[in-house]
């Protein structure tokens, strides 16, 4: 094959797929609003199972669905025969995907799904097959031709299959009244439930790790302490530690381009006064929002007394994830 045949075959399968999946949305009926409800209204959780292709766009729906707040998880049908129906209970809904409706391994099982009372949904491209027979509800995937050219390799219909998945997951959704933050709460390793859920209490430096100076200490003292802390900043404060103001990298350069002498001049006389505060508690991404709105690279959260309970610079954002 040449280059132009390579891409030819390429455009033709993707072609036939979408056609499959725009036959899909013009055959969504009110079976699909059925399956919704029976799944919303589920006590107990979704069980997807399917073999082969299906079976693994049936394990992406169940972690699809299980990340967009419907509880799932997925079974595998030849494992179900040997003692994973122990799984199941009367409160679940079971989702079953084959794409002919008589593959052996879902077949075997659908009767005592029914005899434990779990109502069955089925997607299938077979409207008249066993398994669109068994189930309460059936989701016809109305898949004629598979792109693959022999006609053999699950291709059109495991797309349909993903789609008409998706499409219940963001139902069920939109149902739910799920937001960002409970999307958060099931991903707490990604970047959207680190920016979401971590606050600057969680990576903020506390303690003796605050660079703090008073209010009268020289600027060269004042210097020690923004090195020993390592965040580029220290805070100032009166004499009963609440905040009057910071100084930054940014300070002392404006400071030296002054001439001033450091082991005479006081902090108060070159520092920022007041400087950029926050309050614990508030998101680590709200506080990052703030840093690049001032164009700061350091931040101090103080408590309602003005006095500092923590700093945290870019680079804490960075470590954290939050940038």
């Amino acid at each position: 094959m040449t280059a132009t045949d390579y891409l030819k075959s390429g455009r033709q399968t993707i072609r036939l797929e979408l056609e499959a999946v725009q036959e899909l949305l013009n055959h969504l009926d009110q079976n699909f609003s059925q399956a919704c409800e029976l799944m919303f209204n589920c006590k107990g959780r979704v069980i997807v199972t399917g073999m082969g292709k299906s079976g693994h766009i049936g394990n992406k729906i169940a972690a699809t669905l299980a990340s967009t707040g419907t509880p799932a998880f997925f079974v595998h049908p030849g494992e179900a025969s040997h003692g994973d129906l122990g799984m199941f209970t009367g409160d679940d809904v079971v989702l079953a995907l084959s794409n002919s409706g008589e593959t052996a391994e879902v077949v075997t099982i659908l009767p005592l799904i029914k005899r434990m009372g779990a109502p069955l949904i089925s997607m299938t491209a077979n409207a008249g097959s066993t398994l669109a027979r068994s189930a309460d509800i059936s989701l016809h995937i109305p898949v004629d031709r598979e792109a693959c050219p022999l006609g053999l390799a699950p291709t059109s219909s495991t797309t349909a299959q993903l789609v008409l998945g998706d499409a219940l997951a963001i139902a069920l959704l939109e149902a739910r009244g799920f937001s960002s933050e409970d999307f958060a709460f099931s991903h707490p390793g990604g970047s959207l439930g680190r920016r979401l859920l971590l606050k600057v209490d969680d990576i903020m430096h506390t303690g003796d790790q605050i660079p703090l100076v008073q209010v009268d200490t020289p600027v060269r003292e004042a210097l020690l302490e923004v090195t020993r802390k390592h965040l580029g900043m220290t805070a100032v404060t009166d004499t009963e530690g609440s905040l009057l103001g910071i100084f930054t990298d940014g300070d002392l350069r404006r400071t030296l381009d002054q001439g001033v002498d450091l082991a005479t001049t006081r902090i108060k006389d070159v520092m920022t006064a007041g400087g950029t505060s926050v309050r614990p508690g508030i998101l680590a991404a709200e506080a990052l929002s703030l840093m690049q709105e001032r164009k700061i690279n350091a931040l101090l959260v103080v408590d309602e007394q003005n006095r500092p309970v923590g700093a945290l610079n870019m680079h804490d954002m960075l470590k954290a994830g939050v940038i």
